[in-house]
């Protein structure tokens, strides 16, 4: 097998941008481009890597022949424009969530993807936190017995400004709760429960002054009867996360992400044949996030191998799919 590092180009150098280039060595690639409307952003995360270029020009990087793959984190409604010139330019792509504004952008990039033969990952990271990993190893192994339902909620407080950031802009967002962290808690419940073909949901602006939502109550169900029962809210003041899987023999319950949102742990409680307190085992995940370095390593190992990167554009519409039926319910899109 080719081992040697995955030449990339970085589409959009603000957080998650340079997130990325701070992992990247360590994942097996190696920064070839920075590219951002803001060049000085652009010059500033090229500056630690040798012979790096910088531009402002997605076309710059689609003519390369220097460029395999390309990482884009960039405003939602930038997503998919981009990725579909990357593709079309026959490079592989890592695309952060959500992947674009609606489902039918990503459908687009499907199908364009499977025409120019390359890997499109979604950039649903938190799949590669240390707790959700070993609870989906546990789930695979059968110990939950057949699920019943998912329970999570994920929040944080805003900041001063937050109303006049631009995920607070319709179209450039997309939407706000339900696209942002709710997309997260979507993807998660489908990696756990599959496919859903009951959705209905509520999205509200209680708090903040912006055309966007800041809570999203949702409620999902399987062919199967199986329930998700989420919330995604920026009025919980104090950062939260916790996602609870039920099974029949046992419930796995996750909380936490590190960093502000406290320690990221395990919780996994057998039913005892008789019933009563349950059997308790507890992991903790005290280190740094490394789900960034994990990722990007699973997706050079789809560029390497052709294997179909999960989660994949499919997964990606599908968590729109369901985003767009909840907004439409609500009547709060304005695109």
């Amino acid at each position: 097998m080719n081992t040697k590092p995955i030449r990339v180009a970085i589409v959009g150098c603000g957080l998650i941008g340079k997130k990325r280039a701070a992992q990247m060595k360590a994942s097996g690639g190696e920064v070839v481009f920075a590219c951002d409307t803001n060049l000085k952003a652009a010059k500033d995360l090229a500056a630690p890597f040798s012979g790096c270029q910088v531009t402002e020009n997605i076309a710059d990087i689609a003519a390369s022949p220097n460029v395999d793959a390309v990482m884009i984190a960039t405003t939602n409604s930038a997503l998919a424009p981009l990725a579909l010139a990357s593709i079309r330019a026959r490079k592989h792509v890592l695309l952060e969530k959500p992947c674009g504004l609606v489902a039918s952008e990503v459908a687009d990039l499907e199908r364009a993807a499977i025409e120019n033969k390359v890997s499109v990952r979604a950039g649903y990271n938190h799949r590669y936190h240390p707790a959700l990993t070993k609870a989906h190893e546990i789930f695979r192994s059968g110990a939950l017995g057949p699920m019943m339902f998912i329970r999570a909620r994920y929040g944080h407080g805003g900041r001063i400004g937050y109303d006049k950031e631009w995920r607070a802009n319709p179209k450039l967002s997309g939407g706000g709760e339900l696209i942002d962290q709710g997309s997260h808690l979507i993807d998660l419940a489908g990696w756990f429960l599959g496919d859903f073909e009951f959705v209905q949901g509520r999205a509200e602006t209680y708090f903040w002054d912006m055309p966007v939502d800041d809570n999203a109550f949702i409620h999902l169900k399987t062919a199967g009867g199986q329930t998700a029962f989420l919330q995604a809210s920026c009025t919980e003041w104090k950062n939260l996360f916790s996602f609870e899987i039920y099974g029949k023999n046992a419930k796995l319950h996750i909380e936490g992400l590190g960093g502000s949102y406290g320690l990221e742990k395990l919780h996994y409680y057998k039913m005892l044949p008789e019933m009563g307190p349950p059997e308790t085992l507890v992991y903790e995940y005290p280190r740094g996030d490394e789900s960034w370095k994990i990722e990007m390593a699973e997706f050079f190992q789809d560029c390497r191998t052709g294997r179909t990167p999960e989660p994949g554009l499919k997964e990606a519409r599908k968590v729109l799919e369901i985003v767009g039926k909840i907004y439409q319910q609500s009547g709060m899109r304005n695109l």
